[in-house]
């Protein structure tokens, strides 16, 4: 597993650090890397990994699938009458068989493809190199400090706007909330080595760097950031709050289910809140404002939008189509919106379940687990970050989100689950 255990380690780096840097190739050196960490599993998994993969993801592993599976089915040629219109007109002018695929542009949902498939694969290489106590820590270490470079450029940009410009604003946002959930996790992870009677010196020093980074991270979040993304923010640090006060004061079965139930409760009168302040189509209700003329165009594009979608990562090219001026492309405004326009109210409705079920896992898997609830705890939170931001902003359509976020969800969902077999 060292070598898969390297892999992943090169995964998260140069995916999330090269794309903060501006580059170009950041992304795809992250996949070159997931493959290359899914073949050494695949050589070197033993039996007890396989098991452990299985009790992971007992709660829906099929469903893992379901997103990479549609895509492809976009690409399949169907009736006319399926496809996409474009591919109508087509046959109109050129003739041949009466058959086209849904998705708009095959070109750009392979790629979308590749994409799905690298971060379903990278979930399952992180479920089962982090069996391993040791390694799921250097993996959190590392993700931590990932998200909090990435915050510490969204606060530099701001203190002095020549610096780290190339750096997506879009992208620094989620990654400082993400960064916040994961650094109260280090935080949480040194006040665990200290009471089992750890080296004190490490663990201070390793609660003050977990301090830092929710500071820098809490920084561009809160003070850098929308309304809208502070309060999709505060949701992930409630739920880690929420794990803890249970686990603390051993709370009964009824309790937690009554505080839990509070909670979800307060959680959906924000959200009723928060919607009801503008008009509109649902999905745009959230985000940023982004102009009449636009606003218009989008809410056009969304109402055209059949239920298999336009084609996985075609937002833009489909945008021109309802532009009065398609020299500048129109890129998605949150990530709700383009997997919608893109996969189609199935789609939307396929990942809305996956991330609810995954939510339900990992936050019973944080009860139920003893010194290590920290990790699926982080990861719960970190989803339902990602949930309500999905709303609001376009960064969980990058490359270093989507890796980064499924290693989250494999460190969370590898943890949540007994360690006996090992």
């Amino acid at each position: 597993m060292s070598l898969a255990y390297f892999a992943l380690i090169i995964a998260i780096v140069s995916a999330s650090v090269l794309e903060i840097a501006g580059a170009k190739f950041g992304a795809q050196l992250g996949m070159m890397a997931a493959a290359l960490g899914l073949l050494a599993t695949a050589a070197s998994a033993q039996k007890s990994d396989y098991e452990h993969y299985l009790r992971a993801t007992h709660f829906g592993r099929w469903i893992l699938i379901a997103i990479p599976l549609g895509i492809a089915a976009q690409l399949a040629p169907v009736w006319l009458g399926f496809a996409h219109p474009i591919w109508a007109s087509t046959h109109d002018a050129l003739g041949g068989l009466p058959l086209g695929p849904i998705t708009a542009d095959i070109g750009l949902t392979l790629n979308a493809l590749l994409q799905a498939v690298v971060a379903v694969s990278l979930l399952g290489v992180t479920i089962v190199v982090v069996r391993d106590r040791s390694r799921a820590e250097l993996v959190l270490f590392v993700l931590s400090g990932t998200t909090a470079i990435a915050a510490l450029a969204m606060d530099l940009h701001r203190v002095a706007p020549g610096l780290m410009a190339a750096t997506p604003a879009d992208l620094s946002t989620t990654m400082a909330g993400l960064g916040i959930m994961l650094n109260m996790a280090v935080m949480q992870l040194a006040a665990e080595r200290a009471e089992t009677r750890h080296s004190l010196l490490r663990s201070i020093t390793i609660g003050l760097c977990g301090l830092l980074g929710v500071s820098v991270s809490a920084l561009a979040i809160f003070g850098c950031s929308g309304a809208n993304s502070a309060i999709a923010a505060g949701f992930g640090i409630v739920l880690i709050l929420l794990v803890l006060v249970i686990r603390r004061l051993d709370l009964s079965p009824l309790a937690a289910g009554a505080l839990a139930a509070a909670g979800l409760i307060g959680a959906a009168i924000v959200l009723t809140f928060l919607f009801e302040q503008t008009s509109g189509p649902a999905l745009l209700r959230l985000v940023p404002d982004v102009g009449t003329e636009t606003k218009a165009t989008l809410e056009r594009m969304l109402a055209d939008t059949r239920w298999f979608g336009a084609g996985a990562g075609t937002f833009s090219a489909v945008a021109r189509i309802y532009q009065s001026d398609a020299s500048e492309a129109l890129l998605a405004p949150s990530t709700a919106t383009a997997i919608f326009a893109d996969m189609g109210w199935i789609g939307l409705a396929t990942a809305g379940a996956v991330s609810v079920l995954a939510l339900i896992r990992l936050f019973f898997g944080a009860l139920q687990r003893g010194r290590d609830s920290f990790f699926p705890t982080a990861a719960a939170a970190c989803l339902l970050f990602a949930m309500v931001q999905s709303l609001i902003g376009p960064g969980l359509l990058r490359p270093a989100a989507i890796l980064c976020f499924a290693v989250i969800l494999g460190l969370g969902l590898s943890q949540s689950v007994s360690q006996s077999s090992r």
